[in-house]
């Protein structure tokens, strides 16, 4: 096993701040050490990997390199009791695809507790449709029906509603019987966004506000916010009395300009996603949401399927917020 070689993408820095993508053949050996080793069926595209592949050092600090945060497939070795050879599992978070190896490869090699067993009603495909999008959207509708957000209190907000948390949120909102105002910059997506379940599809323009005031009037029961920077800081000017804001990206700037207001005024809750880092519950409770409750009808309509080595131009698109939906990553030939 440790000679075997295998399909990965290879990112290279030629030279200085120079990276270069290649799909080439790595070997298990060179695979960090770990407990599991897994054979990858299927992966998925995120902004992270995007960042990962053009060298970006807040993602990938050691190159060369092969990103995927995500991954899915069937246990080739283990050194853990509690993961058997031949279980179907997905990986996705931890420092998967960051600074080790990652869903982009063939094999990957983890510690077992990074490991997930493949949810009852997934498949491997599915799961990485989901990928860490769905499960960072789970995480976010979570925060909102833990905290007592009643369905009749108001609208649900989703910012960057085209975009893979976004549209996954979308959907599990209105699944769950909240009437979602999906906030978008392209127009020609009304239409996919209210197929998702979305009520109200409202532009960018009308949920920005760059006024000086502290609060406007309350609109928003609840909010996910996967865009952060000034997004954020209109969202959580306008979130209703006890509102809860819950923020998973920072697209637009990891920045908040915002005052105290919101919170000690109108008890709004503002609280993060962290789907890298999640503790194994709760990592185990949203997968099984999305496996359940949460599963969506409508997957292969939001989803765009690329081969590994197919995957250059999805990489450009989603660094310049041209992709809408998943863009699920095949690795099987």
């Amino acid at each position: 096993m440790q000679n075997r070689s295998f399909k990965a993408m290879i990112v290279e820095e030629k030279e200085e701040k120079n990276f270069t993508r290649r799909i080439g053949e790595k070997s298990v050996e060179e695979l960090p050490p770990g407990d599991v080793l897994i054979e990858v069926a299927y992966s998925s595209l995120n902004y992270k990997d995007a960042l990962s592949c053009i060298g970006n050092r807040g993602v990938t600090r050691r190159y060369p390199h092969t990103p995927g945060i995500d991954a899915a497939g069937v246990v080739a070795h283990s050194d853990a009791p509690e993961v058997r050879e031949g279980d179907e599992v997905l990986v996705t978070g931890y420092d998967l695809g960051m600074n080790t190896s990652g869903g982009f490869g063939r094999m990957i090699r983890v510690p077992a507790d990074w490991v997930v067993p493949l949810p009852e009603g997934l498949t491997l495909r599915e799961s990485m449709i989901y990928g860490t999008a769905g499960f960072t959207a789970a995480l976010c509708v979570l925060h909102i029906t833990d905290q007592g957000v009643e369905k009749d209190s108001g609208d649900v907000l989703v910012t960057g509603a085209t975009g893979g948390v976004g549209s996954m949120a979308t959907s599990m909102l209105a699944r769950s019987g909240y009437r979602v105002a999906a906030v978008s910059g392209k127009s020609d997506r009304e239409a996919f966004l209210k197929r998702l379940g979305a009520a109200e599809v409202i532009a960018r323009e009308e949920v920005m506000d760059e006024s000086a005031k502290p609060l406007l009037k309350g609109r928003w029961a609840a909010a996910v916010d996967t865009v952060g920077g000034d997004m954020l800081a209109s969202v959580l000017k306008a979130a209703a009395l006890h509102a809860v804001v819950s923020a998973c990206g920072n697209v637009a700037g990891f920045q908040l300009n915002t005052t105290v207001f919101p919170f000690i005024l109108r008890g709004v809750r503002l609280m993060g996603a962290d789907s890298a880092n999640c503790p194994r519950k709760l990592r185990l409770r949203a997968w099984e949401k999305i496996a359940t409750d949460w599963k969506l009808p409508h997957l292969e309509e939001m989803t765009t399927e690329a081969a590994l080595e197919d995957l250059d131009p999805f990489i450009d698109d989603i660094l310049q917020a041209k992709i809408s939906g998943r863009t699920l990553v095949r690795l099987t030939d």
